[in-house]
């Protein structure tokens, strides 16, 4: 039997996060290998990730979510992998479980981790948040993300699949503007994804999908328990969806 301690590399992509940088580095000690994949970000996010000696900055133009994840894992020399988003900070107890889960005996190839979302300094219960879980930790040498999918990313795994107990605090809300943007953005990628599938730009999906979206988070996902804070939360996840239907007729009447 292998007793030998096994090493983490930790991942993150990047691409203007000065805001939250920093403070992830510094939380992430306890890794064994730090790995920032920049997407030339134009604010401090290179001149801070520098500053740092035992982090790896590598620069990579970015295509979409999937192939910037997949490049990142090659450049990691260690097959456990922990995929750390800018704008996620990991608890005490994360940390100590995540060491436990990929050193115990029988161990997972892949592990979900919970978020708990953040609208600017307080937490958001519901609004379709409450059972949030990413692949977060795996074995890199039995997962793959799903080439197919450019946003919202599928890891394939060969083999067994657990939870942590521990959640990810993600911060993803630091202003309006900032997550509408994030949102048009997703809408785009999603838009190019559909795209590619041959998914056809129905204008009655452009219409009710969106209005569907904001309905069932705010209503039967309960965003209405969550105030002011979950009608923006819903309202910017419908908005997204708008722009993916818009987007995709943008791009399907241009080709014809």
């Amino acid at each position: 039997m292998n007793n030998e301690k096994q090493k983490l590399s930790v991942l993150i992509i990047t691409l203007n996060e000065e805001q939250h940088i920093q403070s992830l580095l510094e939380d992430i000690d306890f890794a064994d290998e730090i790995i920032v994949v920049d997407s030339y970000s134009t604010d401090k996010t290179v001149s801070i990730v520098e500053s740092f000696k035992n982090v790896k900055l590598i620069q990579n133009h970015f295509v979409d979510y999937t192939s910037q994840r997949n490049f990142a894992l090659d450049q990691a020399k260690n097959s456990w992998i922990l995929f750390v988003d800018a704008d996620e900070r990991l608890t005490p107890e994360l940390k100590s479980e995540i060491v436990t889960a990929i050193n115990t005996e029988n161990k997972a190839s892949a592990y979900f981790i919970y978020r708990i979302f953040m609208f600017k300094k307080s937490r958001l219960h519901f609004s379709g948040w409450q059972t949030d879980k990413i692949f977060r930790l795996f074995n890199k040498s039995k997962c793959r993300y799903n080439e197919e999918r450019k946003v919202h990313e599928k890891l394939i795994v060969n083999g067994s699949i657990s939870t942590l107990k521990n959640k990810i605090i993600h911060y993803s809300y630091s202003s309006y503007e900032d997550y509408k943007s994030k949102m048009y953005n997703y809408g785009i990628l999603k838009a190019n994804e559909k795209f590619k599938r041959g998914v056809k730009p129905y204008f009655l999906l452009l219409l009710l999908h969106p209005l569907y979206t904001f309905l069932y988070q705010f209503i039967i996902r309960f965003g209405f328990l969550d105030g002011s804070k979950g009608a923006i939360i819903c309202y910017l996840n419908a908005y997204s969806v708008f722009i993916r239907y818009k987007e995709l007729r943008r791009i399907t009447s241009s080709r014809i």
